[in-house]
Formats: structure tokens, C-alpha cells, sequence
């Protein structure tokens, strides 16, 4: 009789070795997945590259796996609590990606890249293997195409424009008709004067695909400007 219950625990141990070696390597797959969005990100040199969006993968595959296959000894275990956690806790990584400066934002796709990439990583956790590698390529397959196929990437934008003159009066205004005929939007303009040096600074929103930078090496030339940036 022991013989045989100790037969029946190796059998069920090494049942449960192989189980739990198969879920282990759904963290692996979701791993992976998580690396190569990764890559598209940090070869855009952003913030949260390869490690970030692997970590996040790993992690939501094991919390996905521990969220159906960890209660087993309980019955009628809600499958679905740690899951749900899952898509609200990720915000916090997302949030210190996004980056406020000059009334730019950037890292917002990178924020949702990393939203998506916890989404991976619980439907390989899951056991949605078709379902997670299709779900990578298709969020590579966006990030790329829409950010190198001009008439899908450009987007409007905002930013500041800085400038310091002792002729403000002509400047001012051959500057507005220079935006007008640009389509370059003045959204707000701030003044202040000190001595015979005058501040002003622009809000601007600029054209689609519009480079800024063109604006402003093309002022920096105007021997009535002090200094420019933006």
C-alpha cells in the first residue's frame, strides 16, 4: 500500500512538474513578444525600450497564469479578479513615460505601447498563443508604418516659440505674415519688455509635418533678433 502511494506521488509530481514547466514557458513566450516591441521603441530611442516592455509582458503573463491556474484548491475561484487589476495597475508605468514640456506632450504612444504589451503578455499567460504573437505583430506593424509613412504619421503640433528683439514693432509683424502664410496658428502670445530688449513668446501650432526647425534658423539670420528658440 505505501509502494503504491508513493508511485501515485511521483506520478503526480512529475505531472505537475511538466504542468508547471508548460506555464513557465508562456512567461518565456510573453517575454520574448515583449522584447521585440521593445526594440521598435528603443530604436526611436524612447524612454522605455526592450527591458521595460519585456518585464511587463513577463509580469502580466504571471500574474495571468496565477490568476486561472493558482487557486485550483479553491472552488468557485474568480479567475478573473488578478486580470483586471492587471489593465488598471499598468497605468502607473504609462504615466512616467508622458512627458509635458512647452505644452508638447510626448511618450504617449510608449505609454500605450506598454498598455498593449501588458495585454500580450496575459493573453500568452492565458494560453492565447495565436492570439498574443498576432497582437505583437500587429502593434510593431502600427508603431512602424504609422510613424515612417508620412501622409499616416505627421500630425499637427504645439509648441513654443521664444524670441528676444530690440525692434519689436517690424519684427512682430512681418513674423505674423510669415505665420499666416505658413498656416502656422498662433494660439497664444505673451509679451514682456525689459529695457530696450523685448520677450515675446509664441504658442504656436504648427502644420503637419511642418519642421520648425527650418523657422527657426531662418529668423536667427534677422539682425533684429537678439535670440530665438523653440
Amino acid at each position: 500500500m505505501i509502494h503504491v502511494q508513493q508511485m501515485l506521488a511521483a506520478v503526480i509530481e512529475k505531472y505537475e512538474l511538466g504542468y508547471q514547466t508548460s506555464l513557465f514557458l508562456r512567461i518565456v513566450v510573453a517575454g520574448v513578444f515583449g522584447y521585440l516591441i521593445g526594440y521598435e521603441r528603443k530604436s526611436r530611442y524612447k524612454g522605455a525600450g526592450m527591458r521595460t516592455h519585456a518585464i511587463v509582458a513577463m509580469g502580466a503573463a504571471l500574474m495571468m497564469v496565477v490568476s486561472k491556474y493558482g487557486f485550483r484548491d479553491i472552488p468557485n475561484f474568480d479567475a478573473s479578479r488578478i486580470a483586471a487589476q492587471i489593465v488598471s495597475g499598468i497605468g502607473f508605468l504609462g504615466a512616467g513615460v508622458i512627458f509635458i514640456k512647452n505644452n508638447s506632450v510626448s511618450g504617449l504612444t510608449t505609454a500605450a505601447g506598454i498598455w498593449a504589451t501588458a495585454g500580450v503578455g496575459m493573453a500568452i499567460g492565458a494560453g492565447c498563443y495565436y492570439m498574443g504573437g498576432g497582437a505583437s505583430l500587429l502593434l510593431i506593424f502600427t508603431q512602424i508604418i504609422l510613424h515612417d509613412v508620412p501622409f499616416l504619421a505627421k500630425e499637427p503640433y504645439r509648441s513654443m516659440l521664444k524670441i528676444s528683439t530690440s525692434n519689436y514693432d517690424s519684427l512682430v509683424k512681418d513674423l505674423f505674415n510669415m505665420l499666416g502664410e505658413e498656416k502656422i496658428r498662433v494660439l497664444n502670445v505673451k509679451i514682456g519688455k525689459s529695457k530696450d530688449i523685448t520677450k515675446v513668446e509664441l504658442d504656436l501650432l504648427y502644420p503637419a509635418g511642418y519642421e520648425k526647425n527650418d523657422l527657426i534658423l531662418k529668423w536667427s539670420a534677422d539682425k533684429r533678433i537678439e535670440s530665438i528658440n523653440g
